[in-house]
């Protein structure tokens, strides 16, 4: 136990100057590609490892979150209503922030550099989609079936009667695969150096630029997301945004400083019971909604996505485009608004959608720190907005 202390206080610390660990990444990345390409290019290897390491945390993690999450719940009558209003509103609301975050890439064009410093590129590795029957199936619906599996595993757990040491079980074992994460993106300033060099030695000092425009396009993105989308529910509940979102702006300066949205619940919980929020509405759709309501990693997604196209010349269709709506609103759930767990949702969204080159997932980590705070701060919002809604609902 003594030495799990001594190294979580290790990670408070690196934490601690995480943002300016990477900002150093950057610039020396940047530095490495211009003055040694032929080195920083063989570097591209780094982020790929990473990526193949990561990959196999995302479904543990997003399956002993929601488990966790229907086993504990105190009244399934009454759970059941709410959750229903909630699952709904969710869907509606995290629709609206994929769509919201596609479009505004596709009006930024972050990813839009000249097309002859990506001619080059070497084909990329590209999961293949050639199964049969079921398999088929199961490699293309995988995350949709592990959440009604995990959905139903917790309904069963929650009627047994030691539920709470079952669900304390889930739990610790959630703990532990989100500590070996966090282990691992100690690692993210070198992979950060790595995707950087490789970046510049391959394209230039030009690809800088999309990833600042990516950076700021993601905060403006949210920033109009919260005013205009979730503002217009207010609205309509005769609410005033503003004088909503001041009477969590503590939660909101702590999600700020931790870049998580999930550490700031149990506080979150307590101040939206304080401001008159039913107790049990609050309860279930905070936490439900730490898993399925994460608007900021949803816009964060959508953009993320149209990023990579766009830098690696990959168009879609408009169909295809809908179904990338539907893969972002499946691989964001049991995200968990922990930091590093939105970048896992991306590496899942690129891997299903079969087109998109995965080294570009390590140029988007060296961003993914500064961009961890935008979505940590838009998650916490749309937990307290909905929270609201649902509550105003069963008055």
């Amino acid at each position: 136990m003594r030495l799990i202390e001594k190294t979580d206080l290790i990670i408070d610390k690196l934490n601690k100057t995480l943002s300016l660990q990477i900002f150093a990444a950057i610039i020396l990345g940047a530095l490495a590609g211009v003055c040694f390409p032929s080195f920083a290019i063989r570097l591209q290897w780094v982020g790929s490892l990473f990526v193949s390491v990561i990959e196999p945390f995302v479904p543990p993690v997003i399956f002993l979150s929601i488990v966790s999450v229907f086993g504990s719940l105190e009244n399934l009558k009454l759970a059941g209503r709410i959750t229903a209003k909630a699952i709904f509103y969710f869907a509606v609301v995290s629709t609206l922030a994929i769509i919201f975050g596609i479009c505004s890439a596709l009006i930024i064009h972050p990813g839009k550099i000249d097309r002859s410093l990506v001619e080059s590129i070497e084909p990329a590795r590209v999961i293949s989609t050639h199964y049969e029957g079921w398999l088929k199936f199961v490699m293309q619906n995988g995350m949709l079936l592990l959440f009604v599996l995990a959905v139903a595993i917790g309904i069963l757990i929650n009627r047994l009667s030691n539920r709470d040491r079952v669900v304390k079980v889930f739990e610790q074992l959630k703990s532990i695969v989100l500590r070996i994460l966090r282990y691992l993106f100690l690692l993210a300033p070198i992979v950060t150096f790595s995707g950087i060099a490789y970046t510049v030695g391959r394209f230039g000092l030009d690809t800088l630029v999309p990833i600042g425009k990516m950076l700021a396009g993601t905060y403006i993105t949210m920033f109009l997301f919260i005013a205009v989308i979730l503002g217009s529910l207010l609205a309509g509940l005769k609410v005033n945004l503003y004088t909503f979102l001041g009477s969590i702006k503590n939660e909101l300066l702590y999600a700020l400083g931790t870049s998580s949205s999930s550490s700031v619940i149990p506080l979150l919980l307590e101040k939206l019971e304080k401001i008159g929020l039913k107790r049990p509405v609050v309860r279930l759709v905070t936490v439900t909604g730490n898993s399925l309501n994460l608007n900021g990693t949803c816009i964060y997604l959508g953009m993320s996505v149209i990023f990579l196209a766009q830098l690696y010349n990959v168009s879609f269709s408009v169909s295809e485009l809908a179904g990338i709506v539907v893969i972002i609103l499946l691989t964001s759930k049991g995200a968990s608004g922990i930091p590093g767990t939105g970048f896992l949702a991306l590496v899942t969204t690129v891997s299903s959608i079969h087109k998109i080159p995965v080294e570009g997932l390590a140029v988007l980590l060296s961003i993914d720190r500064f961009m961890s705070e935008a979505r940590a701060i838009t998650n916490t919002v749309g937990h307290a907005i909905a929270a609201l809604v649902i509550s105003k609902s069963e008055s």
